[in-house]
């Protein structure tokens, strides 16, 4: 299968059962379900990289499950070259994915299905449950197991950013630089 490059995606973490055409494939289906125009760069990557990214653009020293970073607005004259890029620990992913009973694969296409809404303006911290309805939708859509804001509702995080149940809000959360 011959994907267009209208994404970037870096394993510096392999996934069992997720391989770079399966997850080039989910990601422009998960754009298309959200139409999010422009280029999408993906890096999963390990608890350490992720806690630098976390400390460097939102001043919190821990690790955390995904970070979305959007490109400037450009004029509205100008097509959107590059949407913006998402970061995923594939540990807090797996340790995630065990306790809630599903694949570390599928925690995955949550984290980006997150990412992405993140990355089409979503917000929600300040949205009143419109982030999480959409993603609620796209989720059965795209055939995922629960909602990563639909998650947070009851759980809570330690102080590695692993989430645990019980809390009302995910910290630390993931938003947007």
């Amino acid at each position: 299968m011959n994907l267009p490059r209208k994404l970037v995606v870096i394993f510096q973490k392999r996934v069992a059962r997720l391989s770079e055409p399966t997850l080039r494939a989910f990601l422009l289906r998960a754009k298309k379900a959200v139409k999010l125009k422009g280029t999408v760069n993906l890096l999963l990557t390990s608890n350490t990289a992720m806690r630098s990214l976390n400390r460097q653009f939102r001043a919190k020293d821990v690790p955390t499950d995904v970070l979305s970073f959007p490109s400037p607005s450009l004029p509205l004259n100008q097509p959107a070259r590059t949407a913006g890029d998402i970061a995923i620990s594939v540990e807090i992913a797996a340790q995630n994915a065990g306790k809630l009973g599903h694949s570390t694969a599928e925690e995955v296409k949550i984290l980006v299905l997150h990412g992405i809404l993140h990355l089409a303006g979503f917000d929600h911290e300040r949205d009143n449950g419109e982030m999480a309805r959409k993603e609620a939708r796209l989720r059965r859509t795209l055939g995922l197991p629960g909602a990563l804001i639909e998650r947070s509702e009851s759980e809570r995080t330690d102080s590695k950013g692993t989430h645990l149940p019980g809390r009302k809000s995910l910290k630390p959360r993931a938003h947007t630089v």
